[in-house]
């Protein structure tokens, strides 16, 4: 098998997808704008051959690297990058080179947010109101109908940028009249906390891992007030969340793919569909599914796409919870006081990407135990501050 990875060394954790792709037979092939001898040397090892662009924005540089490849390897079975920022382009790239997997008749039904809204009506799934934003009459209309606050965000976008939580009509006013080109939506704000339904799907469709994520507070609210974040796996998944997110699963034809998957909790216990994601969830997300079940997430996933294959047996046995500080904060409690107190529960922390910083943090925790409320009490003694937060 011939297997393009897009950016290779990006997230830091991802190369070692790439390296249990080569370990098992696949032609891993890495295409990105980095320095070759900056690449971690596992990744250097994982590659068969790399090809370096100088802007991976400029499409015709990536039809020249994936030619090229042709020529070299023959037929492209599979493209990817597990990575939000390049769905389209792996999208265009498949299509023009005839590659199984999401292509552009597909990929605006999993990107676009107001094509996502219609695929959660159609099967029934609760849905926050909204709608593309056209004029201001047609928005303030929207306003009267549903109230404030409302959420305007990018109908394209990633994470939280450029989301705006608006509370009266002086805001709404002010976005309008300074709104960017792009497509927005505006839609209903949804009180309640963001839980998830992560996993992978073989080729037919099969759900061969799934679990849980419940966080803090939401992206949004993390990124525009500067909060610190942790979210946690839960041990046993609720059964209305995973009833809705396999659901989803067949409405949005998840195939040979990762999926992040995420709701609204409101106060009343009601789920309401918030996005669909056909990626792995970010950050260290994927090292904590390792760190919750014992086995090997990148192993598996290069069992999938190689053999369709899924080995490893899960249970769940640990509650696994990831914890972010910010940099510029004062917070009580000491790198060196957090592993005295609690070293025997934290089984991983390293400092992160920029790109993180501002929904993850700049140094990143992963602790694990089989009891929620130690994982909570971890959670509070890293992020305990001056000015506490939580």
């Amino acid at each position: 098998m011939n297997f393009v990875f897009i950016s290779p060394h990006f997230p830091p954790n991802y190369y070692r997808f790439c390296v249990n792709l080569r370990k098992m037979g696949a032609n891993v092939l890495g295409l990105a704008d980095e320095s070759y001898d900056r690449l971690h040397p596992d990744l250097r090892w994982a590659l068969n051959e790399y090809y370096r662009v100088n802007d991976m924005n400029n499409y015709n540089e990536l039809l020249r690297a994936l030619g090229y490849f042709t020529f070299r390897y023959g037929k492209l079975d599979r493209i990817d990058s597990l990575n939000e920022y390049w769905l389209e382009t792996e999208a265009r790239l498949r299509t023009d080179f005839n590659i199984t997997g999401l292509n552009t008749a597909d990929i605006y039904k999993v990107k676009r947010k107001s094509e996502m809204k219609k695929v959660f009506r159609k099967v029934a799934c609760p849905v926050a109101e909204g709608q593309i934003i056209h004029t201001a009459a047609q928005t303030h209309r929207f306003v009267e109908e549903v109230g404030f606050p409302v959420v305007i965000k990018p109908d394209i976008g990633v994470g939280a940028n450029n989301t705006h939580k608006i509370h009266n009509n002086q805001e709404l006013d002010r976005f309008l009249a300074n709104r960017p080109t792009e497509d927005y939506v505006i839609e209903q704000f949804i009180q309640g906390n963001i839980e998830s339904f992560d996993g992978l799907t073989d080729k037919q469709g099969k759900v061969v891992f799934c679990t849980s994520h419940v966080f803090s507070q939401g992206i949004m609210e993390t990124v525009n007030d500067e909060l610190d974040i942790y979210y946690y796996s839960v041990r046993n998944i609720p059964k209305d969340l995973e009833e809705a997110g396999r659901k989803l699963i067949n409405a949005f034809e998840v195939r040979e793919r990762f999926f992040h998957f995420e709701f609204f909790r409101t106060p009343d216990h009601r789920l309401v569909a918030l996005e669909v994601n056909m990626r792995p969830p970010g950050g260290m997300t994927t090292d904590m599914f390792n760190y919750a079940n014992d086995f090997d997430i990148y192993y598996e996933y290069a069992n999938v796409i190689l053999n369709n294959r899924f080995d490893a047996v899960y249970c769940r046995p640990y509650y696994c919870c990831y914890v972010g500080r910010k940099e510029g904060k004062r917070y009580i409690h000491s790198h060196e006081e957090i592993l005295e107190a609690y070293g025997d529960y934290i089984v991983h922390h390293e400092p992160l990407s920029g790109v993180f910083s501002s929904a993850l943090g700049n140094y990143g925790y992963i602790a694990r135990s089989e009891d929620l409320e130690d994982v909570s009490e971890i959670a509070n003694f890293i992020l305990e501050a001056e000015n506490p937060i939580l």
